[in-house]
């Protein structure tokens, strides 16, 4: 992850999303009215910006120049798989869990303060290798996520980069400038390609996708960007990009089928610098490779950009 030091927030105070999501068909044992909810909690309201179908929504008047800095020839790839050191993995903890100390070492003005409910045996993105080191923990009853970047265990707690509290109730974002533990500022777990999701028939939400290069903007629901380039071609953090509606399903399949049914309603988001077109999602080993490998035969050419707001700089 790159990040850029941003100036103190416009305001303390975090901002509501008041994008509504359409209505779409039940999915297995889904109510679209009610969102995605996974272990008791919603994945934020169905109502959030990231929960907001974009199948219609506008082509954004630079899509061309965004997704040819992206990459016109570059596929999609699926950041995940079966393997548990592939992706971004998670862990779900009860009400009662424990809170630690978190020290944290680069962006303390823009994390909340700990203790968080992060057990010491919770996973760790990459563990061992060098790489963002994510920890995410879902936390039961109180429906609050509690993500940490650059983490690692420190005597009884943890030490981080920056961390972030997300109420999954609210559809309150960060204040802005404010980074998070992915650099747009946004969750990481809601934005993640899950299996159990996968497997009802649909997902129900925008994905997470990285891209080379961004612009020194954000649009919301992201609070911050990672860039000193003023390069409109590029992206802002927060863009929202779509599979577009002429782009052939056919021959695909399983779950590889879903993802990119997905792509067509509710799209990716900008939410970090990195490889292009890379999709994240959690490990699980119930995701089928061969189904996966299917996704990247699906070239940037397929995508376009949407118009979701104004860029923030």
């Amino acid at each position: 992850m790159w990040r850029l030091s941003s100036a103190p927030p416009i305001a303390a105070l975090a901002l509501a999303a008041a994008l509504a999501l359409a209505p779409a068909a039940a999915a297995a044992n889904k109510q679209a009215s009610a969102g995605p909810h996974e272990y008791g909690c919603p994945m934020f309201p169905a109502n959030n910006a990231l929960n907001e179908e974009i199948a219609n929504a506008p082509v954004n008047p630079s899509s061309a120049r965004y997704v040819e800095s992206i990459g016109l020839t570059a596929h999609l790839h699926p950041d995940f798989g079966r393997n548990k050191s592939y992706g971004i993995p998670f862990d779900v903890v009860s009400a009662k869990q424990p809170k630690l100390p978190v020290d944290f070492t680069e962006y303390a003005a823009e994390s909340e303060p700990g203790p968080y409910p992060i057990p010491l045996n919770a996973p760790i993105e990459g563990a061992g290798e060098a790489g963002d080191r994510h920890v995410l923990v879902l936390q039961r009853g109180t429906c609050k996520l509690y993500e940490l970047y650059a983490a690692q265990r420190s005597g009884a707690g943890w030490k981080a980069s920056n961390g972030a509290v997300f109420n999954l109730r609210s559809n309150a974002l960060r204040p802005e400038g404010w980074t998070s533990a992915d650099a747009a500022g946004l969750p990481i777990l809601p934005l993640l390609a899950r299996y159990p999701e996968v497997a009802t028939g649909a997902i129900d939400h925008a994905l997470r996708v990285t891209v080379p290069r961004t612009q020194n903007g954000y649009i919301h629901p992201a609070t911050h960007f990672a860039s000193s380039s003023s390069d409109a071609s590029l992206p802002p953090m927060g863009l929202r990009l779509r599979l577009k509606a002429d782009y052939s399903l056919a021959g695909f399949s399983g779950q590889a089928l879903v993802i990119l049914q997905a792509l067509k309603r509710y799209g990716l988001i900008v939410a970090d610098n990195g490889s292009p077109w890379y999709i994240t999602g959690a490990p699980s080993g119930k995701w089928n490779e061969a189904s996966l490998e299917q996704i990247k035969r699906v070239p940037g050419a397929a995508f376009e950009a949407v118009d979701s707001g104004a860029i923030i700089h």
